[in-house]
Parts: structure tokens; C-alpha cells; sequence
């Protein structure tokens, strides 16, 4: 089999999304027009032309919404939000759109209508796409935690509500009217429990608890959703802090937390030279140790993150992730930024070699591609040479410029 076609056209589609900056909108970005469709069209199937007549009935104090309408409007309305989640690469938007898509489908397989099948399969293709896309939504941010949380409240709030209302002759008085149902919602999650409204079915009881249950478990998840990225913030900005006491310039960035970037920045510190660690993430290891103060927390391919590591006033950039499209998008990133610096690139598989040089980093080093072929010339009696092996190991993509 011909594979030099494959191999053109996969180093086609990666200049082309290069070319057109891919990383700054896919994948989250047609994500999020799917769910916002996919929600639109489920509110179009099941209200179509009707939903004119819902709005005037609710602007005139009245609320006839048949109850088998109120689960694809609570999905699909949760949908259109969600879209706004996966715009910022939200986890926590991935993980409810996830959730919604499923739910969504779920609720097609009890619908008559004709075009079930035909939104289902739709459903199921977004539902493939973001499980291949899971990796791409990483981050943890204030504004998508504060969106998650209003949205669940409000779910939850329309459930109580209309819940309260549909089941409103249950009670004790009966609940004839919005507001009350909206009171006893607001009385019940807050577990105040005036007593003035009181269930008297099983049916009610029933959904008094979940009421309470659900209220609980809403509030502390939303709660814990909007307050554990702001700790995390002010961790970063703590440790970013720290290492802010050196004076970013003629240095070297170091980016990885793998044994390959560990033992970089350990040497050049041990001969003296400054030295920025910039990681995704803060390791939970204690990894880090007390000579390594000079660290930058954060997205690694995003120039702000870089500008904030010094990366356009840097003697060089060392791209060192075990992830090497990663240190691909870094170098792109640097050179996006300007300046003096060098760039370095670490390959870790022999098959994305010719892809890394595409970003024509200033060297390639690729110290795990050339085990394999040391050890077979080894084996074989060959003799291994010093300038075999500084061929291999790192390799030039820019020639430098000579002096007569």
C-alpha cells in the first residue's frame, strides 16, 4: 500500500490549519454551533409556530404549557447556554453539553414526531464528536463556572415551579397561580418549611423531596463549581508571584514538566544560567523544588502566558512536552511573539519528526527517536560515532548564518 499520498495530504491539513490558525477555534468553536443547533432544533420540533402563543399567554398572567413540553425546553434552552461554555473550552460546559446531548436523545426515543430519527442521529454524531474532542476542553475558568451555576439554578427553579403548579390541588392550601408555586419552590430548596403550604398526596410528597434533594445537591455543586477555579486563580497568581523576583531577560524558558525539561532546567541552573519553568498545570507531586523559584503557570501555546515567562526577551525557548504537537503550537506561538529567542523543540515519536519541523523550530532535539537505532547499531557491531550521534540527536532546521 501507497502511503505517500496519506503522508502528503495529512502534512497538507496541517499547513492549512496552520494556515488558518485552527487552534484558536477548533475544535470548540463549530462544537458549540452543533449544540446550539441541535438545541434550537429540538425546541422547533416539539413548539414549531406555537411558541408566539406560550409568550403572549405569559405576558397576559397566564401559563397553559402542557407538561409534556416542559423537558425539551429545559434541554434545549440548556443547550443554547451551554454553546457559550464550550466557546471558553470549559470542562464543565463539555461535561453538562455531554450530559444534555444524552439526556436530549434519551427523550427523543419516547417522541412521535417524524423527524426523531433524523435529529436522533444527529444527536448521536455530536455526541462522537465531543468524546473525540474531550481533550480540547481543559480549562477551568470563573465565567464558565458562573454560567453552569446559574443555569442549573434556574433549571431547578423551573422545575420546583412548574412542578408546585401542575401538582398544585396536592396541597394544602391548593396552589392556583405562578406565584405561589414560585414561594413554595423558593420556601422548600431553602429548607425554610414555613408550613403555610403543606403536600398531601404521596405524588406531592414525592416531589417535595426531590425538591429538597435536588435544591441540596444544586447549590453545593454550584457553589463549589464557581469558588474552586477563583482558589485555583489565586493559586497561579501566587506561584507566578513567587516567581517573579528575576528579572526575565537573557534567559531560558523551559517549558515540560517531563524528565526531559526536569533535567534541562536543573543543568542550566547548575552552570548559572537563569532559568523560567512555564507548566500547564502546578504538579501535585512537590516536583518542584526550592531552586526552581522562577515558574509560570499556565497555557503554554497562549502568547500571554508567554509574554508573562519572558518568552520575546528569552536567549532561547525550550519546547519540552511529551505531547509534540504541543511543542509544535509553542513554537509557532513564540515566533507569533517576536524577538531574540531561539527556539528548541523535543520530539518524542519518530513519525511526527517531519510535522515539528514545520514550525521551523531553530533545533530539534530528539533524544528518544535515536535510542531505538543506537541500540540496534550496537547490536549489529556497528560503530557509533560522536558526530552520528550529534547528528541524530539534535538537528538543525534553520542553518546558521556565517561570518567571512
Amino acid at each position: 500500500m501507497n502511503v505517500r499520498p496519506l503522508v502528503r495530504l495529512r502534512s497538507l491539513l496541517r499547513r492549512w490549519f496552520t494556515a488558518v490558525r485552527g487552534d484558536l477555534w477548533f475544535p470548540h468553536v463549530p462544537l458549540a454551533l452543533a449544540i446550539a443547533c441541535g438545541g434550537v432544533f429540538l425546541l422547533q420540533m416539539d413548539f414549531g409556530g406555537r411558541w408566539q402563543h406560550y409568550v403572549d399567554a405569559l405576558a397576559h398572567g397566564r401559563f397553559d404549557l402542557p407538561p409534556g413540553l416542559l423537558p425539551p425546553l429545559l434541554i434545549g434552552g440548556s443547550m443554547l447556554i451551554m454553546a457559550i461554555g464550550l466557546l471558553l473550552r470549559s470542562r464543565l460546559a463539555w461535561t453538562m453539553a455531554t450530559l444534555l446531548v444524552i439526556t436530549g436523545a434519551a427523550s427523543l426515543l419516547f417522541s412521535q414526531h417524524l423527524q426523531t430519527h433524523l435529529l436522533l442521529s444527529y444527536f448521536v454524531l455530536i455526541l462522537l464528536a465531543l468524546s473525540l474532542a474531550w481533550r480540547q476542553f481543559d480549562r477551568s475558568s470563573v465565567a464558565a463556572s458562573t454560567l453552569f451555576a446559574i443555569t442549573s439554578v434556574v433549571m431547578l427553579m423551573m422545575y420546583a415551579t412548574f412542578g408546585a403548579y401542575y401538582l398544585g390541588k396536592e396541597f394544602k392550601p391548593e396552589i392556583g397561580d405562578l406565584v405561589s408555586a414560585f414561594y413554595y419552590a423558593v420556601v422548600t430548596m431553602s429548607t425554610v418549611g414555613y408550613g403555610d403550604i403543606t403536600p398531601q398526596t404521596p405524588e406531592a410528597k414525592l416531589f417535595t423531596v426531590s425538591i429538597i434533594i435536588l435544591g441540596v445537591a444544586v447549590f453545593a455543586t454550584s457553589l463549589t463549581a464557581v469558588i474552586a477555579p477563583m482558589v485555583s486563580n489565586s493559586l497561579h497568581r501566587i506561584v507566578n508571584r513567587k516567581g517573579s523576583r528575576m528579572k526575565r531577560e537573557n534567559h531560558f524558558v523551559v517549558i515540560g514538566n517531563g524528565p526531559l525539561a526536569i533535567n534541562t532546567a536543573r543543568e542550566l541552573l547548575r552552570r548559572g544560567h537563569p532559568v523560567t519553568r512555564l507548566l500547564r498545570k502546578a504538579p501535585e507531586d512537590g516536583s518542584i523544588r526550592d531552586s526552581e523559584l522562577d515558574i509560570v503557570i499556565g497555557d503554554p501555546s497562549d502568547t500571554d502566558v508567554l509574554k508573562e515567562a519572558g518568552a520575546q526577551h528569552a536567549e532561547a525557548v525550550l519546547a519540552m512536552m511529551v505531547d509534540d504537537s504541543e511543542n509544535a503550537f509553542v513554537i509557532l506561538a513564540v515566533k507569533e511573539l517576536g524577538g531574540k529567542a531561539r527556539t528548541v523543540a523535543a520530539v518524542n515519536d519518530a513519525a511526527h519528526l517531519s510535522r515539528v519541523k514545520l514550525a521551523q523550530p531553530d533545533v530539534v532535539i530528539s533524544p528518544q527517536v535515536l535510542g531505538g537505532e543506537l541500540i540496534a547499531m550496537l547490536m549489529s557491531g556497528e560503530e557509533v560515532t560522536s558526530d552520528f550521534v550529534m547528528k541524530h540527536v539534535f538537528q538543525r532546521t534553520v542553518e546558521p548564518a556565517t561570518t567571512t
